[in-house]
């Protein structure tokens, strides 16, 4: 079996080994593929693996041998899975592998926007602690978490850990379904979370941490009508989908400063245009989208991946999913 890996680069950028994949036939990895080489690359492969090199059906169409597609992630969207199932094409994705190191980094954003230890070190390291006339001093307004109110939008697994982390914080815990989805009461995720409607999360919580799938009903969710109805002096961590976000409404909220900050791991475009207007606002924490990417979490997504392409090797197709 042949088997190309098209973006192996972010996934592996040389601390993990291949070696799994290997053991299950020949194996081409490229670190990155651009639109004009999917096709050539990709010629008689048996398995392709890609994370975010897009599979569409045009190129699809051109690839005779192609049997199988593992989707480095958990989302999809990345492969036209119709064309998939309509040329017989079974495709795998890697569920949950990272759940624990985004809802770490969650808190990881939330802390720095409510510290600001970064800019903190940076001023004690530049001499501003050896010039201060007082034994402290701080550059913004230090906040406690303890008290606050949480508010999650899409109760998944991440969001189910976030909540738990959060209550170890002290912080009471809010949570709305997304758009279309049928979570206005408890359910199987963190039954002990209220669910509340959307509107009423927004105007309650302290902090609004997104956490649900990029839809057509939650595309651009957050926008000038629906930050309005956040406290003023609120916070907003996004590590789900950039496009949940209207950047410029939210750009234009900060800087006229009627929340006291947000932090972003995604953008609409990645890597984004340098005209982003979220690069620039005030009191914005912008990090690469990096949440998933931690060693054990990486590591994981590796191990699930040969798991899923050994499991279609043997018959019995593991994570598949469908349009």
């Amino acid at each position: 079996m042949r088997i190309v890996v098209l973006d192996g680069y972010a996934l592996n950028p040389g601390d993990l080994s291949w070696e799994g994949l290997r053991e299950l036939g020949e194996v081409v990895v490229y670190d990155r593929t651009p639109a004009d080489l999917i096709v050539e690359r990709s010629q008689g492969a048996s398995a392709l693996l890609t994370n975010k090199t897009p599979l569409r059906a045009d190129a699809l169409a051109q690839l005779s041998e192609l049997a199988y597609i593992g989707v480095l992630a958990t989302g999809y969207d990345i492969v036209d899975i119709a064309a998939a199932a309509n040329r017989g094409v079974t495709v795998s994705n890697v569920p949950s592998y990272g759940t624990e190191s985004v809802a770490q980094f969650v808190f990881a954003l939330l802390l720095e926007l409510c510290h600001q230890v970064g800019a903190h070190s940076e001023s004690a390291r530049e001499g501003d602690w050896a010039d201060s006339p007082d034994f402290c001093y701080w550059r913004s307004p230090l906040t406690e978490l303890a008290g606050k109110t949480l508010g999650i939008v899409g109760m998944g697994r991440i969001g189910e850990s976030v909540a738990r982390i959060a209550a170890a914080f002290g912080m009471r815990v809010v949570a709305s379904g997304r758009p279309g989805s049928a979570a206005a009461s408890p359910g199987a995720a963190a039954p002990h979370v209220p669910r509340v409607p959307l509107d009423t999360l927004l105007r309650e919580s302290d902090v609004v941490s997104l956490h649900c799938p990029l839809t057509p009903q939650t595309e651009r969710l957050i926008n000038r009508d629906t930050l309005a109805l956040m406290k003023p002096g609120a916070l907003l961590v996004n590590t789900a989908r950039g496009k949940l976000i209207a950047e410029a409404d939210l750009a234009a909220v900060l800087n006229e400063g009627r929340l006291a900050g947000a932090a972003v791991d995604v953008l609409s475009s990645e890597p984004p245009a340098a005209d982003n207007p979220l690069l620039s606002a005030r009191n914005c924490i912008v990090t690469p989208h990096i949440a998933w990417a931690s060693s054990e979490a990486r590591r994981r997504l590796l191990d699930v991946a040969v798991s899923n392409l050994r499991s279609f090797i043997g018959g019995s197709p593991a994570n598949v999913v469908s349009g």
